[in-house]
């Protein structure tokens, strides 16, 4: 049974291998052109109050404290905190961070009011139940206010399994391997996540696959590129199908109406069936 996975015994290592990597490396580079179209949407705010839920060391949200906005970062391992109060220190960001120790699902107990932004990033996979939590941070989103989910790919598991001819344990679900202590314990299937959002009345700003092909490169094949042709090509066919699809991760983006603008689509839905009647 998948339960809520805390790094408190692996924290170190899991910092070093997320952000220390070329995977690392890509990742920051493809979501971070998409937080930075989410600022943008929100621009008309400032500060902004950003909640980094399950964020680890804030590795992205630090960038957008070091833009004057004001950020609560929780996190299930205390450890992980530990890592991100040092780091942002070293940044000269403590004034903009306020730390809290607890589950994302106990997150709402210490935020007074709604947020203009979560981030939700590479959290989902390591829960017991993930659409759960995310419907409940999308309750503490401000109208007008945006979500950014990242979550491990559950159809980009299915192809790297494929690929690598794991038939067998296709065949058996693809249960979590627990030697691989870094690999998430699940994947998220995509369509989930975007009824979520919709669900709950947000529009989806957009989406990006995260590693679209570079995880899936053969280490034994001699090929012919450089790093930064990886991370180039990546940028490039990050936000198209059928690549977007693949990525090892997705990340979605999502914007909470103004009660307004539901009103009017409301209204507008109403005078269309009229019509057709």
């Amino acid at each position: 049974m998948i339960k809520d996975r805390n790094f408190d015994d692996l924290a170190q290592k899991f910092a070093e291998n997320i952000y220390g990597t070329a995977k690392g490396q890509i990742r920051q580079t493809v979501v971070w052109q998409d937080i930075e179209q989410i600022l943008t949407s929100l621009s008309s705010v400032s500060p902004l109050t950003v909640l980094d839920a399950g964020g680890g060391i804030g590795q992205l949200s630090q960038k957008i404290a070091s833009l004057g906005h004001q950020v609560t970062l929780c996190d299930l391992s205390s450890e992980m905190l530990t890592l991100a109060q040092q780091e942002i220190a070293k940044n000269g960001l403590l004034e903009q961070y306020r730390l809290v120790h607890c589950p994302v699902q106990e997150i709402g107990e210490f935020i007074p009011e709604p947020v203009d932004l979560i981030l939700f990033h590479a959290v989902m996979e390591w829960l017991a139940e993930p659409i759960e939590v995310l419907t409940g941070l999308l309750d503490i989103v401000k109208p007008g206010g945006a979500i950014s989910v990242m979550f491990y790919n559950y159809n980009g598991l299915l192809f790297k399994n494929l690929i690598c001819g794991n038939l067998t344990h296709i065949e058996q679900g693809m249960p979590h391997r627990k030697r691989f202590k870094l690999q998430p314990q699940q994947g998220i299937k995509p369509e989930d996540v975007y009824q979520c959002l919709t669900d709950a009345g947000f529009e989806i700003m957009g989406k990006t696959g995260v590693r679209t092909f570079h995880d899936y490169i053969q280490t034994h094949m001699v090929g012919d590129y450089s790093f930064e042709q990886v991370l180039e090509m990546e940028q490039k066919l990050c936000r198209q199908e059928p690549f977007l699809s693949l990525g090892r991760y997705i990340h979605v983006y999502a914007r909470k109406p103004f009660a307004e603008e539901t009103h009017i689509t409301t209204t507008n839905s109403n005078n269309s069936n009229k019509d057709k009647g």
